[in-house]
């Protein structure tokens, strides 16, 4: 059975009282995992994640994004924002000195930052179908572009994972080519959009065939 890895990924919001756009970008062709597809920045756990501590997380984020889950939440929380630096250039920090990054944050260290988790909300919570090639418990974090400390259009920092990088307006968004999630994500945003930002708990996609779909992490007071 295909192991399943510990991911992060994380939608960035822009302009949500008037036009909400999400940042995305579009996979290789050539990839393994959802090649050609339009999906917000995010990847894999890795190892020296566990080292950045996050200490600005909510209380209530931290209870949710230990429910059911064996992986700390600041790791979780550095993960997405290192592969939102490394994907798009964009930074979610804060000022601060930081002489001696690990290996994997020394280009995020670079610029002057540590990680803003205050700037993040659990959001969504996803493991990947049995049946790809790589299998991925990810957690999706929600974030303003007002807290980036970079030019939200400026990706000449950017890696090359993703091309196409962009600022896709909701009303648009179905008119990519977007993985099954990603639309699903995409619409739990609108409602929360619509709710004037109230998540009054986290869905949790299992794909489990037991439990089938989607159970909901949380509540309104730390566990």
């Amino acid at each position: 059975m295909t192991p399943v890895r510990d991911a992060a990924t994380i939608i960035m919001l822009r302009d949500a009282d008037t036009r909400p756009a999400v940042l995305m970008g579009q996979r290789g062709a050539s990839v393994a995992f959802m090649p050609g597809k339009f999906v917000f920045p995010g990847g894999a756990v890795d190892p020296n994640d566990g080292c950045i501590p996050v200490p600005d997380l909510s209380p209530l984020d931290h209870a949710r994004l230990q429910a059911d889950s064996s992986r700390a939440p600041d790791c979780l929380a550095a993960a997405a924002i290192r592969e939102l630096w490394e994907e798009t250039g964009q930074v979610l920090g804060t000022a601060a000195p930081w002489p001696d990054p690990p290996q994997g944050w020394r280009g995020f260290a670079a610029t002057g930052h540590r990680p803003n988790g205050a700037a993040l909300q659990f959001f969504f919570r996803a493991v990947t179908p049995v049946g790809p090639p790589r299998r991925f418990d990810a957690r999706f974090f929600l974030a303003d572009a007002a807290d980036l400390v970079t030019d939200p259009d400026d990706f000449t920092g950017a890696e090359d994972e993703l091309a196409n990088l962009q600022w896709v307006a909701l009303d648009r968004a179905r008119g990519f080519d977007l993985p099954f999630i990603t639309q699903v994500v995409l619409a739990e945003l609108a409602g929360y959009i619509a709710r004037g930002g109230d998540l009054p708990d986290v869905p949790f996609f299992r794909n489990d065939d037991e439990a089938h779909l989607v159970s909901r992490l949380g509540g309104r007071s730390p566990l």
